[in-house]
């Protein structure tokens, strides 16, 4: 038995280390790579004073923490974890840059065998379905019923990602959301309400046509498939069968369906007109076009929020909306993307529970304060929002507000919760490749979702025979 499940898991990181590596390919991750923000966050006047470090234990518990975030983020996160060991002398934390999200997992995949890799990791949210089906994690829920720890305190929005077969089994960290940007003067220039962003693919249209003047673009929105997803679960629909994946292991896609190819044409109807630009894939390029006046609105990622607005001083005022849906549609809400912290099951009790202890800090409200208003992703405690420092950050920047609008008006469903597929950094490229396609004519948008659903399917299986 023990051999057998040892070369499941050996097919799954195989099949997995083909799969992951796919999702490198995108420019636009806004949600879920983290080296694509270092330029979106605070500088260093938001940092927090180090308290006196305590006398240390002759052996305090080390916990050695891999995480993705580079560049400002990794300086927060070198400060939180400065502010935690200072806080205490039982537990020492080691936090160490990985690199990417998907050379981070590939380095924990390859280190699962030994005892060389981390206590607690850092994984995308994309890569939860994997960590679940390697079995090498602990899942947070033994920690949390061990001691009663009230997750009544934690945004329900945000950990119901996290959660499966009623257990959490990761802890939310870096969260955001996709958000509509719009260029307020631009607007008001069109003849346009600058307070008032557009809330429906139609009115999208309708603003888009009238922002296109002397060269200047309505919009613009980048080839991501974390759009996509975003798309279908603000619509209420799933993008997988069996529960978007979590009711069952997910055996087939449902990008083919009614709101894909409405949310589809609508994109390539815009692009069409001529009032929306296809700048490809980057997001880059796209917030680089909006920031150069030369499209009105475009979407982007809520981490993206406070260097956009920074960006933008001195030259135009940044309006912020609720991701557009198409006019009568169901209910639904956004996807959280980010990533969480992950326990690993090799280590010994006494590692793990030092784990949990630095978790817990992490969530404390104080903690998230300084962690949403140093980065711009949410606050995944409640009471963070009594902070002095988000409120008085929230007054500086009131943009903000709405990712925090939106975020709580989002109804808890499958559609919303997020899909969850072994296979879906890959699907992500597939998606791409299919917008792609529709937008530059090579197929019609039914034709480009029906090849990419049954690709993704006929990955989903591949996958799930490891899992067996």
């Amino acid at each position: 038995m023990r051999a057998k499940l040892k070369l499941s898991l050996t097919v799954i990181m195989t099949v997995m280390l083909i799969f992951v590596a796919a999702c490198g390919a995108n420019g636009g991750n806004n949600g879920n790579n983290a080296s694509s923000k270092t330029n979106d966050v605070t500088d260093a006047s938001q940092t927090k004073a180090t308290p006196t470090p305590a006398a240390p234990l002759d052996d305090p518990v080390k916990v050695v923490w891999w995480h993705s975030m580079g560049g400002e983020l990794g300086s927060a996160v070198t400060q939180l974890v400065t502010d935690f060991n200072a806080s205490q002398s039982n537990i020492i934390v080691e936090e160490i840059y990985q690199g990417s999200y998907d050379e981070s997992l590939n380095k924990m995949k390859a280190s699962m065998d030994s005892k060389t890799g981390p206590s607690l990791i850092q994984v995308y949210e994309i890569g939860s379905r994997f960590m679940i089906d390697s079995k090498s994690t602990t899942p947070i829920q033994k920690f949390v019923d061990a001691e009663g720890f009230d997750m009544s305190q934690l945004e329900e929005n945000i950990t119901n990602y996290y959660t499966f077969d009623g257990q959490l089994h990761s802890m939310p960290f870096n969260t955001s959301n996709a958000i509509l940007y719009y260029n307020k003067d631009l607007f008001e220039a069109a003849g346009l309400d600058p307070e008032k962003a557009p809330a429906t693919f139609e009115e999208v249209k309708e603003y888009a046509e009238k922002l296109t003047v002397n060269g200047q673009a309505g919009a613009s929105f980048a080839i991501y498939g974390w759009f996509m997803e975003q798309f279908f679960a603000n619509q209420g629909s799933d993008y997988l069968n069996n529960g978007n994946g979590r009711s069952a292991a997910a055996t087939e896609s449902l990008l083919n369906n009614e709101v894909g190819l409405q949310t589809l044409t609508w994109w390539k109807e815009l692009v069409d007109s001529g009032n929306v630009l296809n700048l490809g894939r980057a997001s880059a390029d796209t917030k680089k076009a909006f920031l150069a006046g030369q499209i009105a609105m475009t979407l982007d990622s809520t981490a993206s929020l406070r260097g956009m607005v920074d960006a933008a001083e001195g030259q135009f005022e940044i309006g912020t909306g609720f991701l557009p849906k198409a006019e009568g549609a169901a209910d639904g809400g956004i996807i959280v993307g980010g990533a969480s912290l992950w326990i690993m099951n090799n280590k010994s009790d006494e590692e793990q529970q030092a784990a949990w202890e630095f978790i817990k800090y992490l969530a404390k409200p104080e903690t998230q304060a300084y962690w949403n208003v140093n980065t711009g992703y949410f606050p995944i405690t409640k009471k963070a929002y009594d902070q002095q420092l988000i409120i008085d950050n929230l007054a500086k920047y009131p943009q903000f507000q709405t990712a925090i609008d939106q975020l709580h008006a989002s109804k808890p469903s499958t559609a919303s919760n997020g899909a969850v597929m072994g296979v879906f950094p890959e699907a992500r490229q597939i998606v791409e490749g299919a917008i792609e396609e529709a937008l530059t004519g090579i197929k019609e948008p039914q034709a480009a979702l029906d090849s990419a659903a049954k690709a993704i399917t006929d990955k989903i299986s591949t996958y799930n025979l490891t899992t067996q």
